[in-house]
């Protein structure tokens, strides 16, 4: 599998390139902004976040205004896309509110076409020539990512360009090639046990662990619920009482399939956790879910505390603790090692990928494993005795390269 890591490297850029780099960093903004302006409407639905959509309405104004080059207008489409995205899931998902994104500071992502690496040096695409910067690098690199991940074996990838202060860095994407290991996928076995996390969402899939299983279908669940709804309201028309006895036979079917429905969900959450030799499992805390999907139906949520019950009461057959943390940022959060870089723009839709380290894991892969290891987190820092320092997450390799295979459900 593909293993990413990110080193941020100081570069020695030339005084006489400070103006040519600062005025690709103002015509980048300008073009990442051109982008949001164009894909922003007051209605959230109509907001484009469609890469190809946005490239066709905005890639030939953005050249004839701008003169950056071609790769660096698709880097700040990209860019201004993925902080569309974010806004309109933010809105429509999450039932919280959202403004325009509006691009500051001085930032310019790079990639294959425009930047070049060399032993010492780096060159960079600009509004004019390339720019010609050397690394400096510390005088002793012992012990620092330099050492491990600035070696041949890892290939450099993607960047962004920062300057603060006048002075100049490169956030830089290293890659290389590895066999899977327990070290990289977070599955350390501790003789205090581990914790499975558990993302739960109102479409989509409806539950996700930290072990990479994919369960239920939240979509499939509302589909149902949408259904008895429109045969109860055109029952309730009719008015008779033979329509009246329909109406509590179909409810009553509805609420057993329903049941069950979750009943099997949980119980597979619960499988999940016994195979895996988890001593606990932890979900995002039901008052902040209601908050964070304040606009999904009363059904939705009931489903939710539904599910968690039923895995309670199992868990506790297994001899398996179930508890709860808050949710807030797990879904912005990077969870690969020990990034934890958190930003709004670093997922879209059902994908993830770090700003910061590159790291790509389908969306509620990457929340569950940050919940999980909130959870880990919280019971070592509250010194409630459920936790020592050997405690840790269980977390699987399934996901890690950004693919992943839906589990079955069995009765």
């Amino acid at each position: 599998m593909e293993v990413v890591r990110n080193i941020q490297v100081k570069l020695d850029v030339p005084e006489d390139a400070h103006s040519v780099l600062d005025e690709t960093f103002e015509q980048f903004r300008q073009a990442a902004q051109y982008v949001a302006n164009t894909g922003w409407s007051d209605d959230p639905t109509q907001i484009e976040d469609t890469k190809n959509t946005l490239h066709g309405q905005t890639y030939a104004d953005v050249r004839e205004q701008t003169s950056l080059q071609a790769s660096l207008v698709q880097s700040a489409r990209n860019l201004a896309a993925d902080a569309l995205g974010n806004c309109k899931d933010r809105i429509l998902e999450d039932g919280k509110k959202a403004s325009k994104p509006e691009f500051r500071g001085s930032v310019v992502v790079y990639n294959g076409r425009t930047i070049t690496y060399h032993d010492d040096h780096v060159t960079l695409a600009t509004v004019d020539d390339r720019v010609t910067a050397e690394f400096v690098m510390p005088e002793d690199d012992e012990g620092t990512p330099f050492a491990e991940y600035w070696t041949p074996e890892w290939e450099r990838k993607e960047s962004t360009l920062h300057e603060r202060d006048g002075t100049y860095y490169l956030h830089v994407a290293v890659e290389k090639e590895v066999e899977p290991s327990s070290a990289d996928s977070g599955d350390e076995q501790t003789e205090n046990g581990v914790v499975l996390g558990v993302d739960l969402n109102v479409d989509g899939y409806l539950a996700v662990t930290s072990t990479g299983a994919f369960y239920g279908n939240a979509d499939h669940l509302n589909h149902k619920r949408d259904e008895y709804e429109r045969r109860r309201g055109n029952l309730q028309q009719t008015g008779t009482r033979s329509a009246h006895l329909t109406i509590k036979g179909i409810g009553s079917r509805f609420a057993r399939w329903s049941a069950d429905y979750l009943h099997r969900v949980s119980k597979a959450i619960v499988r999940e956790a016994v195979e895996n030799d988890c001593t606990a499992i932890g979900f995002e805390n039901l008052k902040h879910i209601r908050e964070r999907i304040s606009n999904a139906s009363k059904f939705q949520q009931w489903a939710f505390r539904e599910l968690q019950q039923h895995v309670e009461y199992k868990a506790e057959e297994e001899g398996i603790d179930v508890d709860d943390v808050s949710p807030a940022y797990t879904s912005q959060r990077c969870s690969h090692g020990k990034c934890g870089f958190t930003h709004e723009a670093n997922r879209d839709g059902d994908e993830f990928e770090c700003l910061k380290c590159g790291k790509e894991l389908h969306a509620d892969y990457n929340a569950a494993r940050n919940i999980g290891w909130r959870l880990v987190q919280h019971w070592l820092k509250s010194g409630a005795g459920r936790a020592t320092s050997q405690l840790a997450l269980k977390s699987g390799t399934l996901n890690a390269n950004g693919r992943f295979r839906p589990t079955a459900l069995r009765s």
